[in-house]
């Protein structure tokens, strides 16, 4: 029994926009929340949503602005719940770390998640997802010079975390 509709948001197959933008959509919630639980959490929320909301799209640039900004408000949602405040982490519980295939990447990673959220989400989806400034700033509700100072600060926030590894001293 298939639990998905043939067809979902402007005659795409939901498969194939879950294929086409789970990286995307996984990566950012990660990035915003911390761990996986809630990365999983947020994914299947925002597709959940997608699938919902039976929304058709004229152009997929459309489409993927509509997840970007479903995907960051299911974070927020998730992030300040009342509940997840109240819930103490278990101490035994070890994080699986997240693991690049280049020893570089995860340095960099680590270095991108000791950033605060002001940075690592501007940063995040200018390098990883290739969004300019100006889309940016929608995804994050945002005025398009405030994403390029953040990128800016976060730029060398991260340049001071990687110090000695990659850059000379």
């Amino acid at each position: 029994m298939k639990i998905l509709p043939q067809r979902a948001g402007g005659g795409m197959e939901m498969e194939q926009v879950i294929d086409r933008y789970q990286d995307m959509v996984y990566g950012l919630a990660l990035a915003k929340t911390g761990n996986r639980a809630d990365a999983d959490d947020v994914f299947q929320e925002v597709f959940l949503a997608y699938y919902q909301s039976g929304k058709a799209f004229r152009e997929e640039e459309h489409r993927k602005a509509w997840l970007l900004r479903t995907t960051v408000n299911q974070c927020r949602r998730i992030v300040g719940s009342t509940w997840r405040k109240k819930t103490v982490p278990l101490s035994e519980r070890e994080e699986i770390p997240v693991l690049f295939r280049e020893p570089e990447e995860n340095e960099v990673w680590q270095a991108m998640q000791g950033l605060a959220e002001d940075y690592r989400l501007p940063l995040y989806l200018f390098y990883f997802q290739e969004l300019s400034a100006q889309e940016i700033a929608k995804v994050l509700s945002i005025r398009p010079g405030a994403v390029r100072m953040r990128l800016s600060r976060g730029r060398e926030q991260l340049r001071q975390a990687l110090k000695g590894a990659y850059f000379d001293e």
